[in-house]
């Protein structure tokens, strides 16, 4: 499973001309399900994505998390993470879960920050989404977890 988070002072998702889900400040999370990803491997990342410590404190230091700064979370599905460009110029998407497993996956990521964050925004699965975004910092962190042997 990958992510792509975007710390942001405010972050929203247009379908149709219309604004799907919005946040203050928090993170946009992009997030890709790959072949072989699991419920419990969604769960890992979600901890991970609620923990890591990349808003600033009192001395301007990185040391809060998105729970400690009371930040929203803006979940979009995004399976162009699983890109590979590494065999021509088009890029190939097969590492990506099918599309059925795929928002299964997305799905259970969701409900589960519900559970555990008070404030979740998302896209909307397999969309024509236009993300809108003021990165803050610019601050963007790259996350992949593999499911364990």
């Amino acid at each position: 499973m990958k992510a792509l988070l975007q710390r942001v002072r405010q972050a929203r998702v247009d379908i149709g001309g219309a604004t799907v889900g919005a946040i203050g400040p928090g993170l946009l999370v992009l997030l890709c399900a790959e072949h072989g990803d699991t419920p419990a491997l969604a769960e890992q990342m979600l901890a991970k994505i609620l923990k890591l410590r990349i808003f600033a404190d009192e001395a301007g230091k990185m040391n809060r998390s998105v729970q400690d700064v009371g930040g929203g979370l803006l979940v979009v599905s995004q399976f162009t993470l699983a890109a590979d460009v590494r065999g021509g110029n088009r890029p190939s998407f097969t590492g990506a879960a099918p599309p059925e497993e795929g928002e299964r996956l997305y799905e259970h990521f969701v409900a589960s920050a519900r559970r555990a964050h008070p404030q979740v925004a998302t896209g909307r699965f397999g969309a024509d989404m236009q993300v809108h975004l003021v990165n803050d910092g610019p601050v963007t962190i790259p996350i992949e977890l593999r499911a364990r042997a």
